[in-house]
């Protein structure tokens, strides 16, 4: 699996742990202030598809995993 394919998910199961955490009609809710946790990662990805800068993408390649064509 390449780097961008683990960021992807990563980022994707932050996303909806946080929603199903932050939502109030959700059965998971614990307080509205995870949807801030929400907002940093989708603030993240949109910065990173600008300024190629993503902290993901530096913890894993210290972790060994290699980049690659998706």
């Amino acid at each position: 699996m390449t780097l961008e394919r683990i960021i992807r998910i990563i980022a994707g199961t932050f996303v909806l742990l946080s929603l199903s955490l932050g939502a109030e009609a959700s059965p998971l809710f614990v307080s509205k202030y995870f949807l801030f946790f929400t907002a940093f990662v989708g603030l993240n990805l949109f910065q990173s598809g600008f300024t190629t800068f993503c902290p993901m993408n530096n913890i894993l390649a210290k972790f060994g995993v290699k980049s690659g064509s998706c």
